[in-house]
């Protein structure tokens, strides 16, 4: 299972190759899944015996011990204040360490590859395992990680370099006389993983990418609640695993073998301890009866790809998008830890999991304050400051904190509405509709917010004023989105679709009437919003729009607290006149701007990300990334150039960082959130084109092909049984004969010259 390294010379070979220093790389850049492919470490282990590691014949004469440091957030700490504690930790831990370093018997000692230390000490022979982790805890005064306290806890290596071997001496590679075998269990031990078969279980084995262990797990998750194979239903479920990815092993008994655990004694994981049963070939039992539920899953008939596996690889590739947006499957991608001077100013009363929430959502009231001005984007169409936020999150998660802020910005804004509605009543009551002779309605009113109860006449009364009186936006904020529909008559989500993407483009919308009391008009639509919801609610409001661009037009947000954050009303902090005269000048610049605004700095900025995003959906094949990172850039760099006019006409870093990580947030949500069905909806498309008419499959195989590649031909194309009546009816027709020497089908050169593409 492992084998020992006797030597310094091949522990730092083992530590230095290319590949594992690439590797590490990639997880400090936040590739955590690359971590499993890192040089594993034993430092401890108990003879095979006992249940310990294969091969060791004595108790290891040292101790590993992995210290992490995870982070409580003090009282109205924030995530900058987090990191700096973090750092100064990890500045003090090797100090600390190697002060002790002979008092506490210290062998190694090494910066892992995400967020802590381990460190290898002499065994205290008169202490258990648990009992020597503890003593050097106190010695130290450092907590060691208390899910990696077994004897046979294997580390992931990171390099040989001076930044993470901090300390090395050779005594961890002596062999001790007292050891049957030389003393060679008493090394380090290197772990290739593999069963008892002589097959080698690959963790790395992959599918057109895909790992073959994420292909089962997410098997599990789909159709087990999540939940591995157990004593008492682990050869049928083992058998229905078999049957289902079996065609894309190539129905290989090895490949399976390779690729499925054996969940009678799982060849992934080591023994923890308890006597195991050995036959006589030396196999712990329960091998047999795990190849023998294999084999029986390939005598099946085959009936091509099973629709459970299309639904496994679909939902993995929607996870390959959110994973292209740079977060993970539960995490979103983390804010810039140096924020713009006004977005730190609006999330500065939030708790930290509520900033990236509040940094969306706060665009849709800002843009408001622009009215008579059009900035220009890398292609050279012209875009106004349009955005439509919704914040989806479970209930009572706190989605309320964005609206003090927002408050904030449109309380200018509110206080103009008010004279202005007082003057709209006025009129009315001075021209009631039974009134022949009417006097004009004052053409200079002009009322911004609006209310979730309108008519089609009121709306469009308001975006025509808005029009008239400086090309300015009308605003809603609405608590739950279905309040969207009511902001005209039909009150249909049909129509608030509708509205969602004439709003994006500034398009034209208004109604002409005869009646002299009727309103008459066509503006352009400015319409900004704010509404929340949770994710069931989202997902069906939206259901009919995902694949029409209006979902792409959002700007989405998302609250994420984990299960360790404390679940109770957040402390926020206090919104005064202080607040208020801070926030005033960025208004005040926003209400001056006017004309087209152009930023050079930002328009570099979306070429790069639009390469970047193009990049990322070949990378992840993700076609739905693909398809909303068109519109996300350009929200993005909306956002980016808003800043850039609320902070005088002055680009900066700061608002580079934040539009890079605005568009990442927004896919992450939508993909998240919508991601899956737009993949889904897309591939159908496809689909569908190609059944349009009547298909040459012979001219989707090469010159050459084998059973397997016209096989798995048939499988793309949706085709079922094995092909063996078309592939006589092509010989008969001699398009095509077989090379019993190479065991390949040929085109001829008939067939070429007439049906070829």
């Amino acid at each position: 299972m492992m084998r020992p390294v006797l030597n310094r010379k091949d522990y730092l070979a083992l530590r230095n190759g290319g590949k594992q220093q690439a590797i590490v790389k990639a997880v400090r850049a936040g590739d955590e899944r690359q971590k499993s492919r890192l040089v594993q470490m034993c430092y401890g282990c108990l003879p095979n015996g006992e249940g310990g590691l294969k091969g060791a014949t004595r108790l290891s004469s040292t101790v590993g011990m992995d210290i992490d440091w995870t982070p409580s957030p003090l009282p109205h700490e924030g995530e900058e204040q987090i990191a700096a504690r973090k750092e100064e930790w990890l500045r003090k831990v090797p100090e600390l360490v190697l002060a002790r370093k002979d008092e506490l018997g210290l062998l190694m000692l090494e910066r892992s590859a995400t967020k802590g230390y381990h460190l290898v000490f002499r065994r205290r022979p008169e202490l258990s395992h648990v009992e020597n982790l503890e003593w050097a805890s106190r010695l130290l005064g450092v907590e060691f990680d208390k899910g990696a306290k077994d004897i046979t806890r294997v580390f992931f290596t990171t390099t040989g370099s001076e930044e993470d071997l901090l300390f090395l001496d050779d005594e961890i590679f002596d062999p001790l006389p007292a050891s049957p075998r030389g003393g060679e269990d008493d090394a380090p031990q290197v772990s290739p993983r593999g069963d008892l078969e002589g097959v080698a279980y690959d963790p790395e084995a992959s599918y057109n990418g895909v790992l073959f262990k994420d292909i089962i797990a997410k098997y599990w998750e789909l159709f087990n609640g999540g939940k591995e194979p157990v004593e008492g239903d682990r050869n049928v479920l083992t058998f229905e695993l078999a049957v289902t990815i079996r065609s894309i092993c190539g129905y290989s008994l090895e490949k399976l073998m390779q690729v499925i655990p054996n969940y009678w004694m799982p060849p992934h994981q080591l023994p923890q301890g308890g006597e195991k049963k050995v036959s006589p070939r030396g196999d712990l039992e329960g091998v047999t009866e795990w190849r023998k539920t294999l084999e029986n899953a390939l005598k099946e008939p085959r009936k091509g790809m099973p629709y459970r596996l299309k639904q496994v690889l679909q939902a993995l590739k929607s996870q390959q998008g959110v994973k292209a947006c740079g977060g993970t499957l539960t995490t979103p991608p983390p804010m810039p830890k140096r924020l713009p001077p006004l977005i730190r100013l609006l999330t500065k009363n939030v708790p930290w999991f509520y900033k990236p929430a509040v940094a969306n959502a706060v665009f849709p009231a800002l843009g408001v304050h622009l009215h008579g001005v059009k900035f220009r984007y890398w292609d050279n169409r012209e875009h106004e400051a349009t955005f439509m936020n919704v914040l989806i999150g479970r209930q009572s998660i706190g989605k309320g904190t964005i609206k003090d802020p927002i408050q904030y910005i449109m309380e200018d804004i509110r206080q103009r509405d008010i004279p202005n509605r007082q003057r709209e009543q006025e009129w009315k009551q001075k021209n009631p509709s039974a009134k022949q002779k009417k006097e004009p309605r004052p053409t200079d009113i002009c009322i911004q917010m609006l209310i979730d109860n309108l008519t089609d006449a009121i709306f469009n009364q308001r975006v025509i004023d808005a029009n008239n009186n400086g090309q300015r936006f009308i605003y809603l904020l609405v608590d739950e989105i279905e309040g969207l529909k009511k902001v005209t008559s039909k009150g249909t989500v049909d129509e608030v679709g509708l509205l969602i993407r004439k709003a994006y483009d500034n398009s034209e919308v208004g109604q002409e009437r005869y009646g002299s009391d009727s309103v008459s008009g066509i503006a352009p639509l400015r319409w900004n919003f704010n509404a929340s919801t949770t994710p069931p609610n989202a997902r069906k409001f939206f259901a009919r729009m995902v694949n029409d661009g209006t979902v792409g037009r959002l700007d989405i947000s998302t609250i994420i607290r984990s299960n360790d954050d404390d679940d109770t009303a957040p402390i926020l902090g206090i919104y005064d006149h202080t607040f208020a005269q801070e926030l005033k000048p960025y208004i005040d610049r926003l209400e001056a701007a006017n004309g087209l605004i152009e930023c050079p700095q930002a328009k570099r900025l979306s070429l790069d990300m639009k390469q970047e995003n193009t990049d990322a959906a070949n990378l992840y094949d993700s076609e739905a990334y693909r398809v909303f990172s068109y519109r996300a850039n350009v929200i993005a760099w909306l956002k980016g150039m808003v800043l850039y006019v609320a902070h005088g006409y002055k680009w900066s870093k700061e608002i580079a960082d934040f539009v890079r990580w605005s568009q990442s947030y927004n896919l992450w949500c939508k993909m998240l959130y919508f991601g899956q069905q737009l993949e889904r909806e897309l591939r159908e498309e496809v689909e569908i084109q190609s059944q349009s008419g009547p298909q040459n499959l012979l001219n989707y195989l090469p010159d050459e092909f084998t059973r397997e590649q016209y096989r798995q031909m048939r499988q793309s194309h949706g085709k079922t049984g094995d092909g063996q009546s078309t592939l006589r009816v092509w010989q008969n027709r001699g398009h095509i004969v077989y090379d019993e020497v190479c065991g390949r089908y040929c085109k001829t050169e008939t067939y070429k010259r007439k049906y070829s593409n």
